[in-house]
């Protein structure tokens, strides 16, 4: 098993839940949307996934290993934190380096390759991902969805098992969102593990064979195929996403 979520539960400081009892079991080279409307808690389950945050109770556990903030320090850190990749949402949180090429080649060069082998991955993620031709940019001079690819690139450089996506096409356009459908089916093909948060229910299709449904009360209410999932308007319903009787008014 890749992931094995137990009763996982996690409070803010005034006690309010954000995820209430969260059992789950990943397996690996699956494809799974992570569905639920904003504040369900769809990114702090990716942000439990990839070790930032740890469960007030229960469990999260990596290949039999509880991911905890003690293990997270030593040796089994490092090797988790070079199999499991996550992109942030807000792309910005990732960028601080001058240009794109120094932001793709750094986590290879913390991993122990040479500058010339730590560029040379980085340039060739770049061409996987088609914007070679920003190698020399600036982050901060970027658009909004070429910033969302390079925060891609700089975690693929590292060549992770498993990656974590926040709303990855949240403000995309059409063309960089079939873009990223397109990355997303060739790291497929080359055997990872992705998980997608999103709200957006029309990219589903493009994104997962398995859909797990968070709702209001920060709980599990659906887990299985995709298609399946997509056609359970009850559950849809009841974790606000969809409304109905706008759906109605508008003849769909």
């Amino acid at each position: 098993m890749l992931f094995e979520v137990k009763n996982l539960t996690y409070c803010y400081p005034d006690g309010s839940h954000a995820l209430d009892m969260i059992d789950l079991h990943i397996r690996t080279k699956e494809r799974i949307a992570l569905l639920g409307a904003n504040g369900s808690g769809k990114s702090t389950l990716l942000r439990h996934l990839a070790g930032l945050l740890f469960a007030t109770s229960g469990s999260v556990s990596f290949e039999g290993t509880e991911l905890t903030e003690r293990r997270l320090t030593g040796s089994f850190g490092t090797e988790f934190r070079q199999n499991v990749g996550f992109v942030f949402q807000n792309a910005d949180a990732q960028l601080f380096n001058a240009t794109v090429l120094e932001e793709v080649a750094f986590g290879p060069a913390h991993q122990g390759f040479s500058n010339d082998e730590a560029n040379e991955r980085a340039y060739e993620t770049l061409r996987f991902l088609g914007i070679g031709h920003l190698a020399d940019r600036p982050p901060f001079r970027l658009s909004g969805g070429e910033k969302r690819k390079v925060a891609i690139a700089s975690v693929l450089s590292m060549n992770p098992e498993v990656l974590l996506f926040d709303e990855p096409i949240l403000g995309l356009d059409p063309r960089s969102q079939a873009w990223f459908f397109d990355a997303l089916e060739q790291l497929h093909a080359a055997g990872k593990t992705t998980i997608v948060a999103t709200h957006m229910l029309d990219s589903v299709s493009n994104l997962a064979d398995r859909a797990i449904v968070l709702n209001e009360r920060h709980t599990v209410t659906r887990d299985g195929d995709a298609f399946n999932v997509l056609g359970d308007r009850v559950a849809l319903l009841d974790a606000n996403l969809l409304f109905e009787p706008l759906r109605e008014a508008l003849g769909r």
